[in-house]
């Protein structure tokens, strides 16, 4: 039991719920689905590959800081050799290569070839983040570029994107994902506060991006049938309310930046990445698919009383 918990705290397991909410966000929203239908055989396996990355980006984050964490985190479990550090380089490359062939068979069966490239993009920036970019001024963006190339997986799995304001949510996600990277960099010591109040931006500016494509569905008649029936001040609000729950907690952290709080915000943007992906798929989708993303808190909740989230 000791090691099952010690991969799941590797993989951070309570953080795949939010990968799988990203790519399901991203099919449902291109291939404009209304009503719940039994998924097509190409989500479950674009699903599956983003797991597969997911998991491949975790382990190998902490290969690559096995010397830092033996330091400043002496209690995960690569320095406190519950797992080895061969072991688990091993199963983050399996995993790398997993995530990449599932991306093919997903191409295959859905007949769109760009599922295969986003697919090889996703693991040479998966790669790239931990190899190369983590400890320089490029790795919040780099790894923000991780969450907005997992939407583009879902998206590409449905043909999209098909329109070009539809690019504002891979890129809002990646600007979101950027901030909270940079606020987390410091989690486990005394974080600065000007880095802190970049990365809020960071998160604000990504919030902004990605809540505009629905002001562009309300504007382009026939974009969502949910938004025609005049709801788009309503979903402006509840985009409101929720971004400044997580801005809020990010400022908190400004104020006092102490471990905890910096870690307690990380931790809500995290979590907040699913619902924020809800109610996306509420302005395209409608109400049943939206439902459906948000029922993905429950894993996370679930993992995160087994592990932490960050």
């Amino acid at each position: 039991m000791a090691t099952v918990l010690a991969w799941l705290r590797l993989v951070r397991i309570p953080n795949h719920a939010t990968a799988v909410a990203d790519v399901l966000a991203g099919f449902l929203i291109c291939s404009q689905a209304q009503t719940i239908e039994w998924p097509a055989p190409s989500l479950w396996l674009v699903i599956a590959a983003s797991v597969s990355f997911y998991a491949s980006g975790m382990v190998l984050n902490d290969v690559f800081d096995y010397q830092l964490d033996r330091i400043e985190r002496p209690e995960r479990p690569l320095p406190s050799g519950r797992i080895s550090l061969s072991t688990a380089a091993r199963v983050a490359n399996v995993l790398l290569a997993l995530g990449s062939i599932l991306s093919c068979a997903t191409a295959a069966v859905s007949g769109y070839s760009s599922v295969a490239l986003v697919g090889a993009a996703l693991t040479a920036a998966i790669w790239i983040y931990n190899r190369n970019a983590k400890r320089t001024p490029l790795g919040p963006l780099v790894m923000g570029s991780c969450r907005g190339l997992n939407w583009l997986l879902g998206m590409a799995a449905a043909g999209g994107p098909t329109a070009s304001y539809q690019w504002l949510l891979p890129l809002g996600m990646t600007i979101y994902v950027a901030g909270i990277t940079l606020y987390a960099r410091d989690e486990a010591g005394e974080s600065r506060r000007h880095v802190l109040g970049l990365a809020t931006l960071f998160m604000l500016a990504g919030l902004a991006t990605a809540g505009a494509h629905s002001y562009c569905l309300a504007i382009n008649h026939g974009g969502s049938t949910w938004l025609a029936g005049n709801r788009l001040p309503s979903w402006i609000l509840l985009w409101s309310l929720l971004s400044a729950s997580i801005l809020v907690r990010a400022v908190l952290g400004m104020i006092d930046p102490s471990p905890g709080r910096v870690r307690a915000a990380v931790g809500n943007a995290i979590m907040a990445i699913i619902t924020l992906d809800a109610v996306l798929v509420l302005a395209a989708c409608g109400e049943q698919w939206a439902i459906v993303v948000i029922m993905l808190l429950a894993p996370f909740l679930c993992g995160r009383q087994l592990v932490s989230a960050t």
